[in-house]
């Protein structure tokens, strides 16, 4: 395999990767951790933070996981947006969202 055939496969990996990223909560459990130093991460229970590819996902994705989890917490009924950072997640999910529950 030529040297170019190698690095036109790796590029079109890299690429179909990034659009193969879901959006998702950034909440990660600290081992051996309880109460309200299980979690680290930008989220909080009011205030959850969505980690995505702003390039390739929708919005309305992102705000959909967001309403979700303060649903789920018991925060609120639905996720107001507040601002986004970018380059501060993953690699291939660069932006982050931040929300605040209300009701």
């Amino acid at each position: 395999m030529s040297r170019k055939k190698i690095v036109l496969f790796l590029l079109l990996l890299c690429v179909s990767a990034c659009s193969q990223v879901e959006p998702f909560i950034d909440s990660r459990r600290e081992a051996g951790q309880t109460g309200e130093r299980l979690y680290v991460g930008s989220s909080k229970k009011n205030a959850p933070v969505v980690c995505h590819n702003g390039l390739w996902t929708d919005f309305e994705k992102v705000q959909k996981l967001a309403d979700e989890e303060c649903v789920k917490n018991g925060t609120g009924t639905k996720a107001v947006f507040d601002r986004k950072e970018v380059f501060s997640c993953r690699l291939l999910a660069p932006q982050k969202s931040f929300f605040k529950c209300v009701r």
